[in-house]
Formats: structure tokens, C-alpha cells, sequence
């Protein structure tokens, strides 16, 4: 099983491997058997982020938010739309800047919404403000 991937659960934060071929096949968590994938974004916490980022060998595109930032509310609809479109080949998280402060310091996010993509819990790419969907749609294609 040398393709096999380990998938961190959105649900108990439990930890599943996978092989890569059967990502797409509606797996289920081992532990708490929820669907490992839904097509939402996931809302994190800065230690759920920690461990997401940490043992997912699966991408993570990352949206630093805030709710009271008009940008990050347009945006929305477009990043949920494209976890519908992309799960399995990536996992789609949602970070409140307020909530997760230590976050936002440690990934030097100045302005919102950040969108970063992480890979083996390292910052692969990230870029600043609201992208248009066919924009967002080409720079999430281009690195997941």
C-alpha cells in the first residue's frame, strides 16, 4: 500500500490512511464513521488547524476570514463552491483570524482574506484579498 495517504478527519480529528485510489469511493472515518469528505468547507480551530496541517498528506487550502470583513463574506459562496468541486484532492479550511490569532501571527496574515495552500504543513502558496471565481479557480488549479 505505497500510495496510501493519511486523511485527518473533519469531524473527531482522527487520523485515516487511505489509498490514494479510493479517495474519490465516499470513505468514512475509521473512528467515528463520518464521510472523511462533504464538499464544505471545514471550520478549524488553531489546534485542529495544527494537527490538520501537521499529519494530512492531502493539500489544504486555507481561508483566514473574518466575519466582519465585507471581502471575506463575498468570498465565501466561491470557496465553498470550489471544496464542492476539488474534495478529495484537497481539503478546504476555514480560519477566523479573531478566533485564531496565534495563526494569523504565525502565517503572517496582514490582510484578509489570506487564501493559502499547505502542503506536508508548510505554506506552499498563499495570495491576499478576494480573487474572482475564474481567478481563484485557475491559481487553486495550479497547486493543488
Amino acid at each position: 500500500m505505497t500510495d496510501a495517504l493519511h486523511v485527518v478527519c473533519p469531524a473527531c480529528d482522527g487520523v485515516n490512511r487511505l489509498p490514494a485510489a479510493r479517495l474519490a469511493d465516499d470513505p468514512k472515518c475509521g473512528q467515528c464513521k463520518t464521510p472523511l469528505f462533504t464538499g464544505e468547507p471545514v471550520v478549524l480551530s488553531e489546534a485542529r488547524f495544527a494537527k490538520h496541517a501537521a499529519r494530512s498528506d492531502i493539500p489544504l487550502v486555507v481561508d483566514f476570514w473574518a466575519a466582519w470583513c465585507g471581502p471575506c463574506r463575498t468570498f465565501a459562496p466561491t470557496f465553498k463552491a470550489a471544496a464542492a468541486r476539488h474534495e478529495p484532492r484537497a481539503r478546504f479550511i476555514k480560519i477566523d483570524v479573531d478566533a485564531a490569532q496565534g495563526l494569523s501571527r504565525q502565517y503572517n496574515v496582514s490582510s484578509i482574506p489570506t487564501l493559502a495552500v499547505f502542503k506536508g504543513g508548510k505554506i506552499a502558496d498563499r495570495v491576499a484579498g478576494a480573487l474572482p471565481g475564474q481567478q481563484f479557480e485557475a491559481w487553486l488549479t495550479a497547486r493543488i
